[in-house]
């Protein structure tokens, strides 16, 4: 098995959907620039409030790519 070094970047999603839609966002627009992503972890998550309901959903998570 060959060793690998990853380099991690945080990313902040946000969706009026779900916190799971959040997620897919924020992997989706970094997967245009960055390639090989291999996993990630959620940090926090927190959400908007708009006429006493959920308004919008973020999420910030970190994301590992593999180096070349």
């Amino acid at each position: 098995m060959e060793d690998t070094v990853y380099k991690q970047l945080e990313l902040v999603g946000s969706s009026a959907d779900s916190i799971e839609a959040a997620v897919e966002r924020a992997i989706a627009r970094a997967s245009t620039s960055v390639r090989d992503m291999r996993w990630f972890e959620v940090k926090s998550i927190r959400g908007g409030i708009d006429d006493n309901r959920i308004a919008e959903w973020q999420v910030t998570l970190t994301v590992a790519f593999a180096l070349e």
